[in-house]
């Protein structure tokens, strides 16, 4: 998955350029007129949302990036769009009543928020109150979404469905160190039947040649013959001595079926976290680097206890981190657990990737 692009929303004239990179992602993904225009009027929408309500020094920011959903075999119909999230730390807002036609805190017509949710492919939202809002639109170049529905969220939250045949609902973002034009992270998905497995890869350094290294497993990862991903330490080792070629990486990947246990290896500095109401448990990577030096690696089995979500992330997220103080976030839409978390708890200096997994149907 290519980092996305962060757009700082201090002035007005930056709604603009928000807008010009999400039509410049449009253009490159084919996206027909429609949905192009679509996009440019949620976006527009967002960003004048952001200077207007939030104003500067809160973090008010567009993240825009494409969305591909998984790689290898049984892709479905399911292709390349747009995600577009909105973060602030403002006040925090009240988005059940926000999402209502004619409900407005700006004097305005007060249709904003509720026409981007029928805009978008998917919406969803988080909102508290004194720490801010992430709210989360995707993007397709399809002009029949009907088959996507819409949920109601709860007083703090706002989501959509998953497609009915998924048995997991994922969601990633990575953005590249400041300076560089391309992450050193990486991280992919693939289905096969009912085998899902996901791999997510921190490059050694910065930049080109890191996202060389990283790039490289995910492409392991898309070419793996299906019964050669059951053992994720296996499909790690395999790899270890292709990536020698690259400067190395943090690496892990987790083999999921729906279900039942969830089975994990890591080498290096990628962290993982079961989380939900009543429980927290960290995954257990072992030292190494991929392609530089690993010891012999082991599959460990956790269980995946009902309404937990799964968390994995890069070193450019601080390790230490809770979501305690905000209950109801973890009911919400994935992509909007991992940009909360990335607003709240990046380091600002390295690479960094959020990868966020549920059950929606547990």
């Amino acid at each position: 998955m290519r980092a996305f692009r962060r757009c700082p929303i201090d002035d007005a004239s930056q709604v603009g350029e928000a807008r010009r990179a999400a039509q410049a992602l449009a253009t490159e993904l084919a996206f027909d007129e429609e949905s192009a225009g679509r996009l440019a009027l949620a976006v527009t929408e967002l960003g004048t949302n952001l200077f207007r309500h939030v104003g500067p020094g809160r973090q008010a920011a567009l993240l825009i990036g494409v969305y591909e959903p998984r790689v290898g075999n049984d892709l479905g119909d399911d292709g390349p769009g747009i995600q577009v999230l909105s973060l602030d730390q403002g006040n925090g807002m009240d988005l059940s009543r926000c999402l209502q036609d004619g409900y407005s805190t700006g004097g305005t017509a007060g249709t904003g928020l509720g026409a981007i949710r029928r805009m978008a492919d998917r919406f969803g939202g988080f909102s508290a109150p004194q720490r801010g809002t992430v709210l989360a639109a995707r993007f397709g170049p399809r002009t029949d979404r009907s088959r996507l529905g819409l949920t109601a969220g709860t007083a703090g939250t706002a989501g959509t469905a998953g497609t009915a045949d998924d048995a997991f609902d994922v969601a990633g973002l990575s953005l590249a160190a400041p300076g560089e034009t391309v992450s050193g992270d990486a991280w992919a998905l693939r289905r096969d039947e009912d085998r899902w497995s996901l791999a997510v890869a921190d490059g050694l350094g910065h930049g080109f040649h890191a996202a060389e290294a990283s790039d490289k497993l995910m492409a392991l990862l898309a070419r793996a013959e299906p019964g050669h991903l059951a053992s994720p330490a296996a499909f790690l080792e395999r790899s270890h001595d292709l990536l020698r070629s690259t400067r190395g990486a943090a690496s892990a990947a987790l083999s999921l079926t729906p279900g039942g246990p969830l089975l994990f290896a890591g080498a290096g500095n990628i962290s993982g976290r079961l989380i939900s109401g009543v429980s927290d448990r960290t995954l257990l990577s072992q030292h190494g680097t991929l392609g530089v030096q690993i010891r012999r690696l082991q599959d460990v089995v956790y269980d995946w206890p009902p309404h937990a979500v799964l968390i994995l992330y890069s070193d450019g997220i601080v390790s230490r981190w809770s979501l305690e103080d905000t209950p109801g976030l973890l009911q919400a839409d994935p992509a909007v657990i991992a940009g909360w978390i990335l607003r709240d708890h990046l380091r600002g200096k390295d690479d960094a990737t959020v990868v966020v997994v549920r059950r929606p149907h547990a």
